[in-house]
Formats: structure tokens, C-alpha cells, sequence
């Protein structure tokens, strides 16, 4: 029973159902072409009967037998029927045995009964078309025509019909099941996957072939959702330890300096500066707090609405003029290029912060006497902001992990931080839209690539 699910699927149903609406068409057309030839062939027999009548009508009495016999002996179909008949109705001549009752004579064409006299002397009972005329001697000509054509017609038009919707329906319901088990195998096959990333593997996929059809399409967005998924979740995996480790520190010394000042303490004076102590490592924990809580706002904002037309021109000299006195008390030469006024469209607020990181994190990591460069410049269809520095600059296998939250190696655990600053900068330039790029090397060089918005 397994194997007969697709019978219950939608596929095969609408496949019954383009079938069913196929052979309906079908029977409507052939239906109509029989019809249409049936009026043809009456018409035809009809305008032949007329045609010989008007001639055989003028013709002499001896003329007219001689015609009709003639007529009779030329019909190799056997479709023929004429006859002459006296004024009492008897017949004089001809292969129809008596006259009609019901045909009207010196009328039209119309269906009548007549009894045929075969060559062989035999009586057949036929419906035909025919016309008679009473003549100038009294006699009544008559002459019909055999319709069975069109029974004939109708009969090849039933095998015609027969061979042709028979298959064509059936193969309907072929293509029907064979796409509805193909759909069943590729949704088991997606089930299959869906349970194994449900039971844990992030790694795996749902089929998907580069091919231009919705299915496919489908798994391709899904499949970059669940590389978005994994990437996340792969992020957040060490986040639970990094946040313990660094709340522990600043937490732990906050005990040990509270706990030695209340037990040794022994004037007013020492319990204050235990107290102080203590209370600027709460303060880092409280960074740390205050930073994953705005890094959490950024990464789940849609602050769409608070976008505006922002000059990024004046948004450097603006961060250039809050860190200069501290680039000056490191004796750091911090200098902004910023020619060209050039303008993208996003939050400023947001833009300021993560420029001002930038700047931070290289003023941080430059040594004494160092220099710090922004420029602003224009691309091939997008503005860039360059901030370079002449610091010890970040290695080729440190570039994705420096964007990782409370990310800090060993070479710069004493410096100031929590490890925030990157990841909060990579937070709002995938907010906006923007490009992100970390180049390794002595010195380092971060750019923000603001893409042209799309017309």
C-alpha cells in the first residue's frame, strides 16, 4: 500500500483531473467534426440530387428510362437509388421497389424510407435522401441518395476517437503518477534530512540541483538559511563560556578585594579603597553586560525606518575630532582624507558607532609614535571607508575569528576591552547592507564597503 500513496497525492489528482478535462475536449471536438461532415455529406448528396433532377426532368420520356438505367449501371458504390413510376404509383423503371407515402413529391431533398432492389433481386431496407417530380406525362421521377456515409464517418470517427483519447487519457494518468512519485521520493528525501538536522547535524542539506524550478529554488534559499543557521549557532556555541570567563574575572576580584578589605581592613581610608576597587570590576562586568546587550539590539534590529541620507564626509571629521586629543596623549598621528562629499543611505547613529570602533581599535593597538589614516574614497559603484593603522596588524587565520564575540588572543589579554568591538561593527554593517573587509599583515586595514542601492 505504500507504494500507492501518490493515488492520494494532489499531483495525481490534478492529473486526473487535466485528463479528465482532456478527454472532454476531445469527445466535444470529434463530436463536433462528425457533425459538421454528416451536414456536409447531406448537403453535397443533396445539391447532387438537385442537379440531376433539373436535367433528367427535361428530357423525354424514352431519354429519361435511358438515363436512369445508365445512372444506375455507372454506380459502382451502389449508392445511387432512381426510379420512374406511373400516375398510380407504380413502378415503370429503377432499383426503389414503391413510392414513398411520406415523401412529398415536388418538394426539396428530404430523409425517406424506401425498400432498394438489389442487382441481384433482393430487397434491403435503407433510410436515403431524395426528391421527387411529378412530371408533364403524369410519371413521378425519383432520386435518392444512400446517406450511410455518414455511418461510416461516424464509425471511423469512433475509432479515431477510441485510439486517440484512450491513450492520451491514460498516458495523462501515467504522467500524472510519475510526477507524483517523483514529488513523494524528493519529499521523503527532504523528511529524511529535515529529521537528521532536527536530531543535530547542522552540516546537512536538502537536495537541491541548479536547475531553474520552484523546488529547487526553495532548497537553495533554505539551504543558505541553514549555512546562516549553522554559522550562528556555531558562534553562539562558545558564547556561553567566553561570557562566564569574562564575567568571572572582574566578579571574582570583586569578591576577593571586598572579602580582604572587610577581614584586613583598619581604617576608614583602606575599606574605601577596597570598595572602589571593587566596584570598578563590577563596572567591567557591567560593560561587558551593557555591550552584549547592544550588540544583541543591533543584530536583531530593523531599524529600516530610521534610515536617512548620511555624509559620511562629515561623519569622519566628527569621529576625527572626538579622538584626536586621545590619538595625541599616545602621540599617535591620526589623519582623516575625506575630499569628496559623499553620502549613503542608513542609520548615522549606528555608521558613527562603528567607525568610531574602528578608530578606537587602531588608536588601541598602535604602539606609540604610530599613525592612524581614514580615508573616504569612491569605488567602482560603491564608497568605501579605509581606516589603516600601523600596528601589529591581524594574521590571515585571525581574520574570521576577531569577529567573534569576547574573541581576545593571548597577545592582547592586558589591553582594555571585552572583545565587542569587531563583532558590534560586523553587526551594523550587516544591518545596512554593507561589506565588511579585514586585510592580514603587518599593519592593519579594515574597509566598509557601502554598495550603490539597487534603482
Amino acid at each position: 500500500m505504500r507504494h500507492l500513496q501518490f493515488l492520494r497525492s494532489n499531483t495525481f489528482h490534478w492529473a486526473f483531473v487535466v485528463a479528465g478535462m482532456l478527454a472532454a475536449f476531445i469527445l466535444v471536438l470529434f463530436g463536433f467534426i462528425y457533425f459538421k461532415i454528416d451536414d456536409y455529406l447531406i448537403d453535397r448528396s443533396d445539391k447532387v440530387i438537385v442537379g440531376h433532377m433539373e436535367g433528367m426532368a427535361i428530357l423525354s420520356p424514352e431519354r429519361r428510362r435511358l438515363a436512369v438505367e445508365e445512372r444506375l449501371q455507372q454506380d459502382a458504390r451502389d449508392v445511387q437509388l432512381a426510379a420512374i413510376f406511373d400516375a398510380e404509383g407504380r413502378r415503370i423503371i429503377g432499383n426503389v421497389e414503391r413510392l414513398p407515402t411520406r415523401l412529398q413529391i415536388d418538394s426539396g431533398p428530404q430523409s425517406a424510407e424506401i425498400v432498394k432492389i438489389n442487382h441481384s433481386g433482393g430487397r434491403e431496407r435503407q433510410t436515403i435522401r431524395a426528391m421527387a417530380r411529378r412530371l408533364e406525362n403524369g410519371e413521378v421521377l425519383l432520386l435518392g441518395r444512400n446517406i450511410d456515409e455518414a455511418r461510416e464517418i461516424s464509425h471511423v470517427v469512433g475509432q479515431a476517437l477510441a485510439l486517440g483519447l484512450l491513450p492520451g487519457f491514460f498516458l495523462c494518468l501515467l504522467a500524472g503518477a510519475w510526477l507524483s512519485v517523483r514529488a513523494q521520493k524528493r519529499v521523503e528525501q527532504v523528511n529524511q534530512r529535515v529529521q537528521r538536522i532536527i536530531a543535530g547535524d547542522l552540516s546537512e542539506r536538502l537536495p537541491h540541483r541548479p536547475v531553474e524550478e520552484p523546488f529547487s529554488k526553495l532548497a537553495g534559499i533554505v539551504n543558505g538559511m541553514l549555512d546562516e543557521m549553522e554559522t550562528m549557532i556555531h558562534a553562539l556555541a562558545g558564547v556561553g563560556n567566553d561570557i562566564a570567563h569574562d564575567l568571572r574575572t572582574p566578579l571574582t576580584r570583586a569578591r576577593l578585594v571586598l572579602e580582604r578589605g572587610r577581614t584586613h581592613a583598619t581604617s576608614l581610608e583602606q575599606l574605601q579603597e577596597a570598595v572602589d576597587k571593587a566596584v570598578a570590576s563590577i563596572d567591567q562586568s557591567l560593560t561587558i553586560i551593557t555591550a552584549l546587550l547592544r550588540l544583541t539590539e543591533i543584530e536583531n534590529s530593523r531599524r529600516s525606518a530610521a534610515f536617512g541620507d548620511v555624509a559620511l564626509h562629515d561623519l569622519l571629521r566628527e569621529v576625527d575630532d572626538i579622538y584626536e586629543p586621545i590619538a595625541e596623549n599616545k602621540n599617535i598621528a591620526l589623519h582623516v582624507e575625506a575630499p569628496d562629499p559623499l553620502h549613503v543611505r542608513g542609520d548615522r547613529d549606528l555608521l558613527m558607532e562603528a567607525v568610531a570602533n574602528l578608530i578606537d581599535n587602531a588608536i588601541k593597538f598602535t604602539p606609540e609614535g604610530g599613525r592612524v589614516d581614514i580615508r573616504l574614497h569612491r569605488g567602482e559603484r560603491e564608497t568605501i571607508i579605509r581606516v589603516t593603522d600601523s600596528g601589529p596588524g591581524i594574521s590571515e587565520r585571525e581574520r574570521e575569528a576577531v569577529l567573534r564575540r569576547f574573541y581576545r588572543n593571548d597577545k592582547i589579554r592586558s589591553t582594555p576591552g571585552v572583545g565587542l568591538g569587531l563583532s558590534l561593527v560586523a553587526a551594523i554593517v550587516k544591518l545596512h547592507g554593507f561589506r565588511l573587509t579585514i586585510q592580514p599583515g603587518p599593519g592593519c586595514r579594515v574597509e566598509i564597503a557601502c554598495p550603490d542601492p539597487q534603482n
